[in-house]
């Protein structure tokens, strides 16, 4: 099992940045994938992107390539999205999610979210 802690999250006006951290207890950081989802207010949770276990294979939701950075430091049990750019429509809670078996959009451990607000 892992348990999950993002931070990082705030509020930021359009186009400015923010860097999201996701720390993750155990020792078998290495064996999970992990993503980040998000959900606004009214809208269903959505997969924003994901990295694999060595960090050599990312996906990126179509609204944010360009823009957000995902990045995984191994000995830190630390995953990181750096997001740019940012618009209104990036306003939401963001999570951290994990899984060490590789399901499209299915994740088994969750943090408790970190709050994005984006001004315009």
């Amino acid at each position: 099992q892992v348990q999950l802690v993002e931070s990082g999250g705030g509020l930021v006006q359009a186009g400015g940045s923010l860097r999201l951290s996701c720390a993750a207890s155990g020792r078998t950081f290495s064996s999970y994938y992990m993503g980040w989802f998000r959900q606004a207010p009214g809208k269903e949770r959505e997969l924003v992107v994901a990295i694999s276990r060595s960090g050599g294979s990312i996906y990126y939701a179509d609204s944010v390539k360009g823009r957000f950075t995902i990045s995984r430091d191994n000995a830190k049990n630390t995953v990181y999205l750096q997001m740019n750019s940012l618009k209104p429509e990036d306003t939401a809670v963001y999570y951290c999610a994990a899984t060490q078996t590789l399901r499209v959009g299915i994740y088994d451990y969750w943090g408790q979210g970190t709050q994005v607000i984006v001004s315009s």
